[in-house]
């Protein structure tokens, strides 16, 4: 598995946000279509169906003010003892129906996203929903390189730009 901005990437799957474990909610996008799992259970809609993918409350910060945020989490872990689960932000997925709003685990260490891969995966989830972008290329990266882990920040961004189709 492998996270590329808010992506966290498969094999044969791609999540907003962390893989959700045991009971944990999440969003998870298929060739199929888009599924919210809840509780044991998940509501599902074929790609014609969805109009929206939008992430929101999602921490965003510079990389010199992440870093910080990251320390200050570190020490305050380390004076009470405290270890906390990952940060969530909120997925909301729209239908010409209803809206249904999912909190997922951020993927990334700390829950804090750089602004640039911010930017560009909420792009992507736009065209995905609107079937100007094509699933199919994350999940073929995700077979052929998701199991090597993380990508460097660099090489997230430039398969975000060619995810989203712009050239650079």
């Amino acid at each position: 598995m492998a996270m590329v901005g808010l992506f966290w990437i498969t094999g044969d799957a791609v999540y907003v946000g962390a893989e959700p474990v045991g009971a944990g909610s999440g969003v998870r996008l298929t060739k199929d279509g888009v599924e919210v799992l809840e509780a044991g259970r998940g509501t599902f809609w074929t790609w014609d169906d969805v109009c929206d993918i939008e992430p929101l409350d999602v921490a965003v910060r510079s990389a010199g003010r992440r870093l910080v945020s990251l320390a200050v989490d570190a020490l305050t872990a380390a004076v009470t003892g405290d270890g906390e689960l990952p940060p969530a932000f909120t997925v909301r997925v729209t239908t010409a129906d209803a809206s249904v709003e999912a909190a997922v685990a951020a993927a990334v260490t700390g829950g804090i996203y750089g602004p640039v891969e911010y930017e560009l995966s909420r792009t992507l989830l736009k065209r995905l929903a609107r079937g100007t972008a094509r699933l199919g290329d994350l999940l073929a990266w995700g077979r052929d390189h998701a199991a090597d882990g993380t990508p460097a920040r660099e090489e997230r961004e430039t398969l975000l730009l060619a995810w989203t189709g712009h050239t650079g």
